[in-house]
C-alpha cells in the first residue's frame, strides 16, 4: 500500500507551505471531500500528492488527509483507514512542533479525525479494549484541548452504555439543585446538553418538553446541563456574567419548560460527558446506569422507545 507522506518532511519545508496556504487560498479539502463522495479514493490521494508537491504540506493539505482516512473507512477499507489516520497523525505532531492546536482549527479537525478513525479501525477489527486504551492514552496528551471533548465522546461512546452515570458538577446552576445521581435513584434520567447558540438544541427541545409531560408521573427526570462558551449573539465574545444572562434569556424563549428544571452550567461537565456536538443525549436508569449515550439530535419515536424501555 502507498504510504502518502511518508517522510515527515522538514520544518522548514512545512512552514513554508502553511505560509503559501494562507496566500493562495487552496480548496483541496472540498476536491478531496468530493472524490470520497464519489467514492474516487486514488483520486484523493491523487489529489493531495499533487498539492503537496505544488504548496508543500500545509494544513489544508492534512485536513483533506483526515477525510480520506475517514472516507476509506466509512466504505470499509480498514486497512487504508488506519494507514491514512497514522499519517495524519504523524503530520499534526510535525505541525505542533512550530504552531499550536489551540490556533489552528485545520489541524485540531485532523487530529481529531486521525484518532477518531484509528480507534473505529480497531473496534471494526473487534478490539474494543485497545480502542479505548488507545484513545484513554490520546486524551492524556491532549486533556484540556480542543480536541478533549472529542476524544471523549468517543471513548464514551465505545464504553459508557453499562456504566455508572459520571457525577455532575453542580457548583452553578439554573433552576432547582441539581440533585446527585445517588439521590436520582428509582428515577429515568434525561441528560440533555444543550448550547444557548445550538439550533439542533432548539429542534430537540420541544421532543424532551413533549416527552417529559407524558412520562414525568411515570418515573422521567430531566436534567439539562450547559455550559459558557465566551461569546453571545453572531460570535460577539462576552465576559462570564453577560453570557449567562444570555443562557438565561435563551433558555426562557426556546426550553420554558426547562425553568422547572435543574440546569448545571460547567464545561466539566462537557469535558466528561464528551459534548463535542450539541445536543448531546444520555439516559440513565432507575439504578443510575447509563443505557443511552448519543450525541446529535434524536427522532422522537427513537427516544420515546428508549425511556418507555427503562420506565
Amino acid at each position: 500500500m502507498r504510504r502518502i507522506m511518508s517522510a515527515l518532511v522538514p520544518i522548514a519545508l512545512l512552514v513554508t507551505g502553511i505560509t503559501a496556504a494562507a496566500q493562495s487560498g487552496g480548496n483541496i479539502v472540498s476536491r478531496v471531500r468530493a472524490a470520497i463522495a464519489a467514492k474516487e479514493f486514488d483520486r484523493g490521494h491523487t489529489l493531495i500528492d499533487e498539492d503537496r508537491s505544488a504548496r508543500g504540506v500545509t494544513p489544508e493539505a492534512i485536513e483533506a488527509l483526515s477525510w480520506l482516512a475517514r472516507g476509506t473507512f466509512a466504505a470499509g477499507r480498514l486497512d487504508e483507514a488506519a494507514q491514512y489516520s497514522a499519517d495524519t497523525h504523524d503530520l499534526v505532531v510535525t505541525a505542533l512542533k512550530t504552531r499550536r492546536l489551540e490556533d489552528d482549527t485545520r489541524l485540531q479537525t485532523a487530529l481529531g479525525a486521525a484518532i477518531e478513525t484509528d480507534a473505529l479501525v480497531r473496534a471494526a477489527r473487534g478490539d474494543r479494549s485497545s480502542a479505548v486504551y488507545f484513545l484513554e492514552r490520546e486524551l492524556k496528551t491532549y486533556r484540556d484541548s480542543p480536541i478533549h471533548k472529542r476524544l471523549q465522546k468517543n471513548i464514551n461512546l465505545l464504553s459508557l452504555e453499562g456504566q455508572p452515570a459520571p457525577a455532575l458538577d453542580a457548583r452553578e446552576h439554573l433552576g432547582p439543585q441539581v440533585p446527585g445521581f445517588g439521590r436520582l435513584k428509582g428515577s429515568v434520567v434525561l441528560l440533555f446538553f444543550w448550547a444557548h447558540w445550538c439550533p439542533d438544541c432548539k429542534a430537540q427541545g420541544p421532543i424532551i418538553e413533549r416527552l417529559l409531560g407524558k412520562y414525568r408521573s411515570d418515573g422521567l427526570r430531566v436534567v439539562a446541563p450547559t455550559q459558557r462558551f465566551g461569546y453571545i449573539v453572531a460570535g460577539q465574545k462576552a465576559p462570564a456574567d453577560a453570557e449567562l444572562r444570555h443562557i438565561v434569556q435563551v433558555r426562557d424563549q426556546y426550553y420554558a419548560f426547562l425553568r422547572d428544571e435543574a440546569v448545571p452550567v460547567s464545561d466539566v461537565n462537557h469535558k466528561r460527558y464528551g459534548v463535542s456536538s450539541t445536543p448531546t443525549l444520555a439516559l440513565v436508569d432507575r439504578q443510575g446506569v447509563v443505557r443511552l449515550y448519543r450525541p446529535g439530535r434524536m427522532a422522537e419515536q427513537d427516544l420515546e422507545a428508549a425511556i418507555r424501555k427503562l420506565l
